[in-house]
């Protein structure tokens, strides 16, 4: 292969989607790799003065070209699996690895990053590059670099296996998710279901040349049987298929976790104690806003306490309500979204359906773009690029009339897609010296709603429910963090550098307009009238906007604390087994057991194959941020009578968004807010305050 044709080596501007083959791959990260090792060499050389632009410009230039070209690789393994991607994905993912860990390893740079920590240049420098200096010590520490020869290889070993369990856990969740078919071929069964929820299922079902309807474990699927089927066998099947997947009960014995977890927690545990820590947590907690993993689970259990008696009123409510209306004597973990649906519909006399034929797609994304303009004084404006898939849509932010940022927008389910949401940088800010300019940051946003619906031959736009709709938001606010960025230096710009606990305060942050009448009117239209969502059924919406609110924090609290005890005091391969954790877990805090089949750690890939571990409870620990800092446009919002106030955008954009990575997040929330942050948002917001 000419290696200069080689589409994922081409970085003089946006990735060339339509071009790249999985037969690009291996060449493309086997040509980046040797440059990265040939200036890790050059920079191995006695240095007379190490200085920024003879040490840290050469080598972050270098690596930065291999972290974007397989960051491309990463982001289609996740969006278009194919067997023919996934093995090349595979096979170079442990050469990845294993640059990484030896770089992280490497004395001669650990050195070099302290002599100019020490240097005559270093008081002269900006917040950004001491940032940077200051993390990379901490990174090469944590990376091993002060290990013993002895030590270093077995800590790359480590490194190499672990990449591929976390690898290997994600693919079984994803196959797992794509095997399973639920056909129903009687009409009948499927009573109370949404017609759109029908139509989609009858054309999966006529995509795989079958009658009937064809269910799946994508989220679209199967969550409007749990909430909509008033047959109750259908709901179990159902939720007993997801809650057992990629375990020794669900799908085929290979796609089974059950193992990987074990082997991931037992390979962090001895990384941990190889570095001198006592435990995972310590080492997760080392670059996070929290201290100590006692620290966070004093924070969750005060949380768990403050949540319990709303959940306890919750719960009661609910098994009353299903006993009497609904005729459910004991209440089922298959019966919950159900009742809790029916519940809602009859309290607040609206259901989810009737919400979701206000939010077709176009009026929603105008909806968030008018949002994000009026705060943040930009312009949100349709550009091309290549792409992935025809589904894809890609937009330019202007301010001022200049380019600042770019990003991709993949909005629906679809076979070979990893479920969730989530955003990931394709390219960062950063200055470049050779000629001066910027390179503005791009990002991916990918959801998993539920495609346009084709009805006699005419394709709908697809119509969103409210909880896709702040999902959107959320997703967003981290894509805003990522490109309305002003500092120039890659390590801390947009999201780079921001500690993990922090890092949802943006996101979490943008939820809230999703509650605003002054947002919610200007990106609403019925499906079939056109006509915005009415006053009345906003009032309804809000009434019901901490329906359940108890429950819904005690769940979080619940997987947060799961997660901690597991990397801190649960011993991998010792006489207590995971499952013995996450039971002993919700003995302490949650009020509903879900069944002993239930296997939800199995496909708890935030924390076996994301970043997540010992971090899960960066969600509400960044709400605590986020809610307080949401104070300041309701705040805004009394005094002027709307809360889009421009004002307080600007600030929160000057304070938070721009500042990336280039000083603590607890630096630039008081900044932002003139104080240190307080819960009394949070609770308020959840309808929990006193």
């Amino acid at each position: 292969m000419n290696i200069a044709l080689n589409p994922l080596l081409d970085f003089s501007d946006l990735p060339q989607f339509a071009a790249i083959k999985p037969d690009h791959i291996g060449p493309a990260i086997d040509s980046l790799l040797d440059q990265s090792r040939n200036v890790v060499k050059e920079l191995e050389e006695p240095i007379a003065q190490v200085t920024w632009e003879n040490f840290v410009e050469p080598l972050e230039n270098v690596t930065e070209k291999l972290s974007r070209a397989w960051g491309i690789v990463g982001h289609l393994n996740a969006v278009v699996d194919t067997p023919e991607l996934r093995a090349a994905y595979n096979e170079n993912q442990p050469k990845i690895t294993e640059f990484w860990t030896e770089l992280a390893q490497n004395l001669t740079l650990f050195t070099s990053y302290k002599a100019l920590q020490l240097g005559p240049d270093y008081a002269g420098y900006s917040a950004a590059r001491k940032k940077i200096i200051e993390n990379a010590v901490r990174d090469f520490r944590l990376g091993g670099a002060e290990l013993s020869e002895e030590d270093k290889p077995r800590f790359a070993e480590i490194q190499e296996k672990h990449a591929a369990l976390t690898t290997k856990f994600s693919e079984n969740i994803l196959d797992a998710t794509n095997d399973y078919a639920l056909f129903v071929e009687d009409e009948a069964e499927l009573a109370g279901l949404p017609d759109d929820a029908k139509q989609a299922a009858r054309a999966a079902a006529e995509k795989d040349g079958k009658t009937g309807y064809k269910f799946t474990l994508h989220f679209p699927s199967y969550f409007p049987i749990l909430q909509y089927a008033d047959k109750r066998s259908l709901r179990e099947t159902i939720y007993r298929a997801n809650a057992t997947k990629a375990s020794e009960l669900g799908g085929k014995p290979e796609w089974d976790n059950t193992q990987n977890i074990v082997d991931i927690l037992k390979l962090r545990d001895e990384e941990a104690k190889l570095l001198g820590y006592k435990n995972y947590a310590e080492v997760s907690l080392v670059s996070k806003m929290a201290q100590t993993p006692d620290q966070v689970i004093d924070f969750l259990q005060d949380l768990a306490q403050r949540a319990r008696p709303f959940a306890e009123k919750d719960l009661a409510e609910l098994r009353s309500f299903a006993q009497k209306e609904l005729g459910i004597e004991k209440l089922e973990a298959w019966d919950v979204t159900y009742a809790s649906e029916k519940l809602r519909e009859q309290r607040y006399a609206f259901s989810e359906q009737e919400v979701k034929q206000y939010f077709p797609e176009p009026k929603v994304i105008a909806g968030l773009f008018r949002t994000i303009e009026t705060l943040f004084s930009v312009t949100i404006k349709p550009d091309t690029a290549p792409v992935w898939h025809p589904d894809v849509k890609f937009f330019r932010i202007e301010k001022d009339g200049a380019l600042i940022g770019q990003f991709y927008i993949d909005l629906y389910a679809r076979q070979g897609k990893r479920g969730g949401a989530w955003m990931d940088d394709a390219r960062g800010r950063r200055r470049l010296e050779s000629t001066n300019g910027i390179q503005t940051p791009v990002a991916y946003l990918t959801c998993n709603f539920t495609e346009p619906a084709v009805i006699d031959g005419k394709t709908k736009p697809a119509l969103f429910t409210h909880d896709e709709v702040i999902t959107l938001f959320h997703e967003f606010g981290h894509g805003l963090h990522h490109m309305l960025t002003r500092v120039d230096e890659l390590g801390v710009s947009g999201i780079s550098g921001v500690e993990w606990d922090a890092v949802e305060l943006p996101s979490q942050f943008m939820e809230n307009f999703c509650w605003e009448w002054d947002v919610l009117q200007h990106m609403t239209a019925h499906a079939d009238t056109g006509a915005a969502l009415p006053r009345a059924l906003f009032d309804k919406m809000i009434a019901a906007k901490n329906f359940q609110s108890g429950l819904q924090t005690l769940r979080q609290v619940e997987f947060s604390l799961f997660d901690m005890h597991l990397h801190y005091d649960y011993q991998p391969g010792g006489k207590q087994s995971v499952q013995d954790v996450l039971n002993a877990v919700r003995a302490q805090v949650s009020v509903m057991t879900p069944p002993e089949f239930n296997r939800f750690q199995h496909s708890f890939a935030h924390i076996f194959a994301g970043g997540y571990a010992a971090g899960y409870y960066s969600y509400k620990w960044a709400e605590v941020l986020s809610a307080d800092a949401y104070g300041a446009f309701e705040e805004a919002g009394k005094a002027s009578g709307n809360v889009l106030s421009g004002d307080t955008g600007a600030r929160f954009l000057r304070e938070i968004l721009a500042m990336g990575g280039s000083r603590p997040a607890i630096d630039s929330f008081k900044a932002f807010r003139g104080r240190e942050p307080t819960i009394d948002a949070l609770l308020r917001h959840s309808g929990m305050a006193a």
